[in-house]
């Protein structure tokens, strides 16, 4: 199998390459930090390899894709670069409002006309999005983000009804608060317990041996989250109050957070 993970760097992109290079896949890490990537790709010798890869740049993904092009043809895409600012939509600056659009939607969308159109001409492939728990739930405090994930849950959803006489899958991989960088300084919903960067690659490995539509992490908050959404709005938010899960993005410490911010918000 040849895949291809953006924002494999970091975070659940390197969980997940090094995880798929462990099981004997050949895999392209794609990010815009190339010295990081290619730290993620060196164990693994010539069957993984690294390169610069701006998701928001149609053309970084054309040089990319000629870059790494001896390793496919590709069987996976796994659209995983992301960012999470936090803070009041009131109170966020238009070009960062662009930048959260720019990598989360438009990466997505980049990377599957970029990949897409070979895996029709075999009549096979698979691509998943990494998108959030909070693309189907909102929450306070990152109006903007969760608005990014919806589009990427929607996207997916598109997609996959244009791709699948294709013969091509597409799933959505939807994790709640994960404990990378992305999520420093943001508290676990109450009854929740945070899952790690491998426990996000587990599902991913799992949705590349046997396609679905949409995966939760962890799998079991599917059934409560779509249970609380189909009651009455009333209803929904009281359980929501006893669950604290609305509110943690607003709790997040921004002291704990400073790093990461400042580098998510040049868009890096």
């Amino acid at each position: 199998m040849a895949v291809i993970v953006t924002g494999g760097a970091r975070g659940i992109g390197r969980a997940t390459a090094q995880r798929l290079a462990r099981l004997g896949a050949s895999v392209a890490v794609g990010d815009l930090d190339a010295d990081l990537a290619a730290s993620v790709a060196a164990p693994f010798g010539d069957r993984v390899v690294a390169a610069r890869l701006d998701v928001t740049d149609p053309a970084s993904w054309r040089e990319f894709m000629a870059e790494v092009s001896h390793l496919g043809p590709w069987d996976a895409l796994i659209n995983n670069a992301g960012i999470m600012p936090l803070g009041s939509l009131l109170k966020e600056p238009d070009e960062l409002t662009r930048t959260i659009f720019d990598v989360n939607v438009f990466g997505a969308i980049n990377g599957t006309k970029a990949v897409a159109p070979g895996m029709i001409d075999r009549g096979r492939g698979h691509i998943v999005n990494v998108a959030s728990a909070v693309g189907r739930l909102a929450v306070a405090n990152a109006a903007s983000y969760s608005a990014s994930k919806f589009a990427v849950v929607g996207f997916s959803e598109a997609m996959r009804a244009e791709l699948a006489p294709a013969g091509i899958d597409v799933t959505v991989i939807l994790p709640t608060v994960v404990q990378t960088e992305l999520s420093a300084g943001v508290p676990a919903a109450r009854g929740v317990k945070p899952v790690t960067a491998e426990d996000v690659a587990k599902v991913i490995e799992l949705a590349l041996r046997k396609p679905r539509a949409e995966l939760w992490v962890p799998r079991w908050v599917q059934g409560p989250t779509k249970f609380t959404q189909a009651l009455p709005r009333r209803v929904a938010g009281a359980l929501d109050n006893l669950s604290d899960a609305g509110k943690v993005l607003s709790q997040a410490d921004p002291v704990e957070r400073q790093a990461y911010e400042e580098r998510a918000r040049r868009g890096t």
